[in-house]
């Protein structure tokens, strides 16, 4: 679409771009111009998209000329979500971040737990990616949606996490951090495994919709729920608090002083064996 007082120059700019085998006027009137150009390649290929670079640069130097289409709508959406990835990605964790610091009042825990939440996100993606790609034949996934998928995953693993951990810290006191973190697992697990099981079933109908955008997403809440409450939170998070005792907590002690003996002189007795 341009303005150009003479379109055959854009025309003749545009016909001269690899990748185009037809450019022609289609309609004039008013002072604006549509230009027609058919390119040598299909749809949704990267050479086509790579064409519709070519045509922008062709015309860059005309004054008010736009390069439209599907394909260039695609273009445009996928530079949009990304930078609106780039934005609101680091946003959400840092408000996390934030809120885990505030909840805990702990440094290690909620950098550990975040850190399985992105771990979550990237292994759906990457699974998703694959049905889609693989067995399902589809070209790529939706540019919106690692965005959304990101929103979701995020709020379910949080507070997942947060049910857990702040039962292991209730019992921390009492029970020590890992006997707190074994306790709270035993306490939370079931209702942790069968709320996220539910979930993923109710997610699950989005992937038999036909409307792309839906699927996708439905499948990788899916997938990504799955890791989460069957995975991370029943076994990679326990493990992370059993491994590190008391330091997963940093700097914030949990267990009590009898406790903390306990373990001392348990310690001296296995070197002493």
């Amino acid at each position: 679409m341009l303005t150009e007082d003479d379109p055959d120059r854009v025309r003749e700019a545009v016909a001269g771009v690899s990748g185009v085998d037809v450019a022609r006027i289609t309609q004039q009137g008013a002072g604006i111009a549509q230009i027609d150009a058919v390119l040598s390649t299909g749809s949704g290929i990267d050479e086509a998209r790579s064409t519709i670079e070519a045509l922008r640069e062709a015309v860059e130097s005309f004054d008010d000329t736009h390069v439209t289409g599907t394909e260039a709508s695609a273009i445009d959406q996928a530079s949009s979500a990304a930078r609106d990835r780039l934005l609101i990605l680091p946003l959400i964790l840092a408000l996390v971040l934030g809120a885990l610091f505030v909840l805990l009042r702990s440094i290690v825990a909620p950098l550990l737990l975040v850190a399985t939440v992105l771990a979550t996100y990237a292994a759906s993606m990457g699974l998703s990616w694959w049905i889609f790609t693989g067995p399902l034949g589809f070209e790529a996934l939706d540019s919106g949606v690692p965005l959304l998928a990101f929103l979701f995953l995020v709020a379910l693993g949080v507070d997942y996490n947060i049910f857990l951990v702040t039962r292991a810290r209730e019992e921390a006191p009492r029970y020590g951090a890992r006997g707190g973190m074994l306790r709270a697992l035993t306490s939370t697990g079931g209702v942790i495994t069968s709320a996220g099981i539910l979930l993923a079933a109710v997610s699950s109908v989005l992937g038999v919709l036909s409307l792309v955008v839906l699927a996708q997403l439905g499948t990788i809440i899916c997938i990504g729920v799955l890791l989460d409450t069957l995975i991370v939170r029943t076994v990679l998070v326990p493990a992370l608090a059993f491994a590190l005792g008391e330091r997963f907590w940093w700097p914030r002690s949990v267990s009590t002083a009898a406790d903390r003996a306990g373990q001392r002189i348990t310690r001296e007795a296995v070197v002493a064996l």
